[in-house]
């Protein structure tokens, strides 16, 4: 029996996104990566085959997120009812459009106190803005008043835009501003991880997710990171539904991490930051 046939932990998938084929209609340039990655059968996934998929890989949160920009619309209130069918497996994060002003604010607390998303994901090459601009400042603040973390893209943005959004050293200034906001930076930064990795060390409140990369291709600093001094500050993503769930949690084991840090990076990471996410 393999590592991953005996484990019985939880696992908490903190980074997901609930892109329907409608999504990829709306917005041509992730269809075009998904294409471009050979990777075409992943635009047309329903939510009981992310249920099912989920359930063989032993996945036993996720934390999935709405899309919110002017070219497409997953809302929150579409990722409130899809998390409904199965609330047990799947936790409501929101979306909201930081050039909004105070209607986004707005949204942001409907779907925080109306629909129960508990966190707020921000991709901020979908607005033109680096995630450290003013106008992701008053979401922040928001965030530290709902007790809810942002959830902020780092790194390259993969599609044909400018990569100068996911530069990391962004959230220096976010994490220096909002000391109590607790930033999930996702996709581990890359090709910078080096910079993400010194200042999640930095940052009693900044964490690391690898979502977007198979295990076995994570980028060697965070890999090194998760296994040493930053053992508390990285955690399980993938980035669903570019990758197949049983595929990638399978890999995680590949890693020959040792019990008490796959543990930390399987799900207590998370659970310090959501507490009752496995209630």
């Amino acid at each position: 029996m393999s590592e991953f046939q005996s484990y019985n932990g939880p696992i908490i998938d903190v980074w997901a996104n609930w892109w329907d084929n409608n999504f990829f209609k709306q917005y041509p340039r992730l269809k075009d990566l998904y294409e471009k990655l050979g990777i075409e059968g992943r635009m047309k996934l329903s939510s009981e085959k992310l249920v099912q998929e989920a359930k063989k890989a032993k996945i036993t949160k996720i934390i999935l997120s709405a899309t919110v920009c002017d070219e497409a619309q997953v809302t929150n209130a579409k990722v409130y009812e899809t998390a409904k069918k199965d609330s047990d497996l799947i936790s409501p994060c929101a979306s909201v459009d930081p050039r909004n002003g105070m209607e986004a604010i707005r949204q942001l607390r409907c779907a925080v106190n109306d629909l129960g998303c508990i966190a707020v994901k921000f991709l901020p090459f979908l607005y033109g803005l680096p995630p450290n601009h003013a106008s992701f400042f008053p979401l922040y603040a928001e965030c530290v008043e709902l007790n809810v973390p942002a959830l902020i893209l780092t790194g390259h943005t993969a599609v044909n835009l400018s990569n100068e959004t996911g530069r990391p050293g962004s959230l220096d200034d976010i994490a220096l501003y909002f000391p109590e906001l607790v930033i999930v930076a996702g996709h581990a930064g890359y090709p910078w991880s080096e910079e993400l990795v010194a200042l999640s060390w930095k940052h009693q409140n900044l964490y690391i997710d690898t979502s977007g990369h198979h295990p076995k291709f994570f980028p060697e600093p965070v890999l090194r990171f998760l296994k040493g001094h930053g053992r508390d500050k990285v955690l399980f993503g993938t980035g669903y539904p570019m990758m197949d769930y049983e595929k990638i949690t399978q890999a995680v084991f590949d890693l020959n991490l040792n019990p008490e840090i796959l543990e930390k990076f399987l799900f207590k990471n998370a659970s310090k930051i959501w507490p009752n996410i496995l209630v």
